[in-house]
C-alpha cells in the first residue's frame, strides 16, 4: 500500500542530514518499505515522502522508530492511485 509521509526534522538533526538519511533508509529497508520519492519543502513540513509499504504496521513501526530516535515527527496518510480509487468508488 502507498503512503505519503509529512515529516518535520528536529532542529538538533538539521546539521546531521547524511546520518539521519542513512539510518532512516536502513530502517525502511529492514521493514520492507520502498521509498518512491522524497521532496524537501518550506512551510509546516520539512519533507514530503511517498512510500510503498507491506501494510500499516510497518509504517507505524517506522514512524515510532523515527520519533524515538529524536529525528523529528512524521504524519502518515494512506494514498491511493487513480485506478484504486475508481474501484473503491464503484464499491461505494
Amino acid at each position: 500500500m502507498k503512503y505519503v509521509l509529512l515529516g518535520s526534522i528536529s532542529p538538533s538533526w538539521l546539521g546531521k542530514q547524511a546520518e539521519r538519511l542513512t539510518k532512516s533508509n536502513e530502517k525502511l529497508k529492514q521493514l520492507g518499505i520502498k521509498q518512491e520519492s522524497v521532496l524537501y519543502t518550506q512551510g509546516q513540513f520539512d519533507f514530503v515522502e511517498t512510500i510503498d509499504a507491506p501494510g500499516p504496521s510497518s509504517v507505524l513501526g517506522f514512524t515510532i522508530w523515527y520519533s524515538k530516535k529524536g529525528y523529528g515527527t512524521i504524519q502518515t496518510l494512506p494514498a491511493f492511485e487513480d485506478k484504486e480509487i475508481r474501484k473503491i468508488i464503484k464499491k461505494g
